[in-house]
């Protein structure tokens, strides 16, 4: 197979994958994969609710006080830093952005807490623009289907998945592959019976 052939069947397995965190708003998904970071979707959604109750959109978030906003998000990993990082994020949304989301990485990476991959989500969901989320699923699976070697970095993952994949279904390539990795090529217990990917794949060669 073609490296394009092998990501269209990986996607096949889950052609309607989509976003699983949820929010009501541009800002909320923001806040929600800044929260994601190192921590499960599934994790996020269960402090989000109370978090966006307290503190429903930028100008709200920007006044509050650390004391008021870690609580709310303890249960996730480096909430300490998150609490701080969403506070000064929302002041510059509200305030240089003027609660609008910027669409371009280098603008959104301006906020604390933001990189390149929390920037590419939004971009990709809010706008639908052509860029490739490198999480630790894309990234895993883009290594064991030699789409890159074994060297390349999230950079590098993104720039040539964005390169071979068609620029109009970059987005939904970037769920389905999230959800390919979470549900069927798993880290340490891939399902390698009921893939049909297993020639092309570099696991356990």
């Amino acid at each position: 197979m073609t490296k394009l052939q092998r990501l269209q069947t990986a996607k096949d397995y889950y052609p309607n994958a989509q976003i699983e965190l949820t929010a009501n708003s541009d800002f909320q998904l923001l806040i929600a994969v800044v929260l994601s970071a190192q921590t499960t979707d599934v994790a996020v959604n269960k402090v989000t609710p109370q978090l966006f109750e307290a503190f429903a959109d930028a100008k709200a978030l920007k006044e509050a006080e650390y004391e008021e906003v870690y609580p709310l998000i303890n249960k996730l990993g480096l909430a300490k830093q998150k609490s701080k990082n969403i506070i000064k994020a929302a002041k510059i949304y509200d305030e240089d952005f003027k609660n609008i989301m910027p669409r371009t990485i280098e603008e959104l990476t301006k906020m604390p807490g933001v990189g390149n991959k929390t920037a590419s989500v939004c971009l990709a969901n809010v706008y639908d623009l052509p860029f490739m989320a490198v999480d630790t699923h894309v990234w895993r699976i883009s290594k064991r289907l030699s789409i890159v070697g074994e060297d390349a970095n999230v950079d590098q993952v993104a720039r040539e998945l964005e390169k071979i994949l068609p620029k109009k279904d970059i987005l939904q390539y970037h769920h389905s592959l999230i959800f390919f990795g979470r549900y069927m090529c798993l880290a340490r217990n891939p399902k390698c019976d009921k893939c049909l990917l297993q020639d092309d794949c570099n696991f356990n060669k």
